[in-house]
């Protein structure tokens, strides 16, 4: 069971859910069911991933679950495959026939990135449109209501993306300059979807939680992203990756505190520490 849990990276998975509730926040939404699509395909993507990556993971990673001997690939790619699956289940049962398209679009892009798009130079943009996606799914029917914020996610997730890609042979001027471009066009978009006249952004307190939130995300990305121009060496690197997907969570909770939702957002904030804290207990387990 341990093998599964680290082949899905099941702590990661709580990051997920978080682009749902930002689209049904910006798209006046509620479909909790959704949630569970999500991780079902992102568990789905990570199973999937391991997969395709298990010769060179061979040499690099050879701690993995199937180069290790404790998955075999053809289990993993059967979990990947009835993943996805129950994912789409859920999402028709759950949203319907407009919910199985968006997450039909969803499961594709996560497979094409998988397996082939991944290496390419479209990697970063396939896997932004994951993430926008995965935004656009808890919307429901008011997909442009909450264009800005699947855009605002979709563009740090394309900043992650390609600093990822320096991870091993360090930053280029080019990459620290389009990492920040990225993160400070997420607050920007975010900021639009936030912000916007409507009745639930009028409230005081929303509006308040979310400039906060914004900023957090900025102070969680821009330093970190920011130093690799004096320091651009791979473990530098990585460290502004770790950041770049901690600044996620305070973006998503922007939205779903900016629309009035404040339980909600603060629960969002709370799957932060949950995630360290199962991530440290796989570790040791």
């Amino acid at each position: 069971m341990k093998a599964l849990l680290e082949l899905v990276r099941a702590p990661a998975a709580l990051s997920v859910p978080g682009d749902m509730m930002a689209g049904a926040a910006a798209g006046r939404s509620s479909t909790p069911g959704l949630a569970l699509t999500s991780v079902l395909i992102y568990w789905a993507g990570m199973a999937l991933n391991d997969w395709a990556d298990r010769e060179a993971d061979a040499v690099e990673r050879p701690e993995r679950p199937i180069p290790s001997g404790r998955v075999r690939p053809g289990t993993a790619l059967g979990i990947a495959a009835g993943l996805t699956g129950a994912g789409l289940i859920v999402a028709a049962a759950s949203g319907g026939r407009r919910a199985l398209g968006v997450a039909g679009l969803l499961a594709g892009a996560v497979w094409a990135y998988d397996l082939g798009l991944k290496r390419t130079p479209l990697g970063p943009a396939t896997m932004a449109s994951c993430r926008a996606l995965d935004v656009l799914l808890g919307a429901g029917p008011q997909v442009r209501a909450a264009a800005p914020m699947a855009l605002a996610i979709g563009a740090h997730t394309y900043g992650i993306s390609i600093l990822g890609r320096a991870e091993v042979t360090g930053a280029t001027v080019k990459t620290v300059r389009g990492a920040l471009a990225a993160s400070t066009a997420a607050a920007g978009l975010a900021a639009v979807s936030c912000l916007r006249d409507s009745p639930s952004s009028k409230d005081t307190a929303a509006r308040a939680s979310a400039v906060l939130l914004l900023a957090s995300h900025l102070a969680a990305t821009i330093p970190a992203q920011a130093g690799l121009r004096a320091r651009p060496d791979p473990e530098q690197v990585r460290k502004a990756v770790r950041a770049s997907i901690l600044g996620l969570i305070p973006l998503q909770a922007a939205a779903v505190a900016g629309s009035g939702r404040l339980p909600a957002a603060g629960v969002l904030l709370g799957a932060l520490p949950a995630g360290r804290w199962l991530s440290a207990r796989m570790a040791t387990s």
